[in-house]
């Protein structure tokens, strides 16, 4: 995935030149990443970046400027309240004016070290949702950071252990929580965080920005709302559809992409839209997303998943585990094959992703569930006793803060890891206006359906996959909401959520598939794929003797799960994932030299001092 990694403190040259060389070879994920070091020993910094060939953060990460200030970013950034995203020379002219209150100024999705050798300090920042993350560890007087843990874990041995709290949390939520990570040793930058470093002193740890800054916001009107919101969205998606080249568009049938379309400016017209499909069938997502892109007079392709996913599930699962460090992992594998497809089409993705989350409360996180008996029962209360303590947050700080940054951070990673991801929903001046919407605003579709209205009429007469459309409160409309939950529901059941106490009404739903009562509105049946297609490979993982090493299972427990599932008589998909990619984070990123394929010396560019 495309970040930056760095060592600050004092070392030897040669010594901590070659820790962050280790370090920038085990991020190089592509070989359509460009790379780059700078050092500049005086200060004691030694740092290094990837990014995407001609992206912005390539672009940024390349510079220097006349008094010699250096800038290291990963992702993308915008100062004020321009369309255009900030240069190099934007983001450092901030900092001048401002000193470190520049950080307030920033918008957008990023992490990045600054190195001001007039001032001698280095500073090293994140956004204020920790969505670029920065992975931090201190040895031997040195502080260590990078976009990815593995980064750090192949220069430092003693990190290459599990953290059993961490784990603890993985398996009760499915994600580690606050500042912690699987890996002993290893932290999370808080968000909006900047750190300043100076020859000879101590780091300097600050925050620039809390949530309860936007906590005490008033609240707004449901008209004036509506209106903040369709004003805040025509100003905020232009900034993310700004591109050179051709721009694509990930369209669902859902509210968040039909949002963003009605606000796509009219001068927009080298974007293609695209929505993923599966196998077989067609959703409702490709059929009312075609729908769209043709009522914006714009290019649709489906780009569907291939059997090759099946047939290659193991190096899949592998580069997904890699490139998220095990956020993302066995039923995650989709993403990296869909979004290569996607790159193919632009290396730009705008999306629709979080606004759920942040503008009408929906909320994933929560605990899995596992079976109790899959855990070792001198782990069980460890397990048991993982708690998230998120109830009392603001719903928009338990999303924006909590929810996106930690339990969705996989998906988005294994993603971005292919194209550069934007969505126009953690832009600073969406966020802040979600502060200001009423308790009823966030648990209704009514302020997105007005803004589809006002702002483009033509797509407000498209129903969307969960059949709303504006204005239509007929008993008709109500049917098609009733028939789209009904539907909705059933894919859940059919391709994850089946309960054990119903599966014997599987081959009932299997008989619906030919109906097309399914697959209308999920296109990837992991729990069935586990019963079938990859029996053989589950098998052949549980009965390895690293896998019942693993101290966090029950050995004896790991061939009931798979026979169990295998035969239809239980429903282990949770538990299947959890096996799948601890296994895999322990031999890829424990056993063995993290890492990634190390560009060849001429693909790295190096500044010096």
């Amino acid at each position: 995935m495309p970040g930056i990694v760095g060592i600050v403190g004092s070392a030897r040259d040669e010594r901590a030149r070659h820790m962050a060389t280790g370090m920038l070879a085990a991020m190089y994920r592509e070989p359509f990443y460009a790379s780059g070091s700078i050092e500049q020993p005086e200060l004691g910094v030694w740092a290094g970046w990837t990014a995407h060939e001609g992206s912005r953060a390539d672009r940024q990460s390349r510079y220097r400027d006349a008094d010699g200030l250096l800038l290291l970013l990963a992702g993308e950034c915008w100062t004020g309240t321009g369309v255009s995203a900030s240069g190099p020379a934007d983001i450092l002219d901030e900092y001048r004016k401002h000193g470190d209150d520049f950080l307030g100024s920033l918008n957008g999705l990023f992490s990045g070290l600054l190195v001001d050798p007039v001032a001698g300090r280095v500073l090293l920042f994140n956004d204020r949702f920790s969505s670029e993350r920065l992975y931090t560890c201190e040895e031997q007087g040195l502080v260590l950071f990078a976009s990815e843990a593995k980064a750090l874990l192949s220069v430092v041995p003693r990190l290459r252990a599990f953290d059993d709290e961490g784990v603890a949390q993985f398996l009760k939520y499915g994600t580690t929580l606050d500042e912690r990570t699987l890996f002993s040793g290893v932290s999370l930058m808080p968000g909006g965080s900047l750190w300043s470093f100076e020859p000879g002193a101590q780091a300097r740890k600050s925050q620039y920005f809390v949530p309860a800054q936007w906590e005490s916001l008033p609240t707004l009107g449901e008209e004036e709302f509506e209106e903040s919101l369709r004003d805040a969205l025509r100003v905020v998606v232009p900034r993310y559809a700004a591109t050179e080249e051709c721009l694509g568009i990930s369209i669902t049938g859902g509210l968040d992409t039909r949002m963003i379309m009605a606000c796509l400016p009219p001068q927009v017209t080298n974007a293609v839209c695209y929505t993923f499909g599966g196998l077989t069938g067609q959703t409702l997502d490709e059929r009312i997303g075609r729908q769209v892109a043709e009522a914006c007079r714009l290019e649709h392709r489906t780009l569907n998943i291939a059997p090759a996913i099946l047939s290659g599930f193991r190096e899949y699962l592998d580069r997904t585990v890699l490139a998220t460090d095990g956020c993302a992992g066995a039923t995650v594998v989709h993403e990296i094959f869909l979004n290569r497809l996607a790159r193919d089409v632009s290396r730009v993705r705008l999306t629709g992703n979080f606004g759920s989350e942040l503008l009408r409360s929906v909320s994933t996180l929560q605990p899995v569930g596992l079976e109790e008996e899959l855990l070792d029962a001198d782990f069980r209360s460890a397990v048991g006793a993982s708690a998230a303590g998120y109830d009392n947050l603001h719903p928009v700080t338990r999303a924006a803060f909590k929810e996106i940054p930690l339990q969705l951070f996989g998906s988005l990673a294994a993603g971005r890891s292919q194209v550069t991801f934007r969505t126009p929903y953690l832009d600073n001046d969406i966020v802040r206006l979600a502060y200001q919407g009423s308790h009823k605003a966030r648990h209704s579709p009514a302020a997105a359906l007005a803004l589809v209205q006002a702002c483009r009429p033509a797509l407000s007469r498209i129903p969307t996959d969960r059949g709303w459309r504006i204005g239509d409160n007929s008993v008709v409309s109500l049917a098609r909401r009733s028939w789209a939950s009904f539907t909705f529901k059933l894919d859940y059941l059919d391709k994850e959520g089946l309960p054990d106490w119903l599966m014997a009404f599987d081959p009932v739903l299997r008989a619906f598939r030919s109906s097309g009562l399914l697959g209308l509105h999920k296109y990837l049946p992991y729990r069935d794929w586990f019963r079938r297609d990859l029996a053989d490979y589950l098998n052949e993982v549980v009965t390895d003797p690293t896998t019942r090493e693993i101290p966090y299972f029950s050995g004896d427990f790991l061939r009931t799960m798979v026979r169990s599932h295998c035969d239809g008589r239980r429903n282990f998909i949770q538990e299947i994932n959890a096996v799948l990619t601890l296994e895999a984070i322990q031999r890829l990123l424990l056993s063995a030299r993290a890492g990634g394929s190390p560009p060849s010396p001429s693909d790295v560019r190096g500044i010096s001092a």
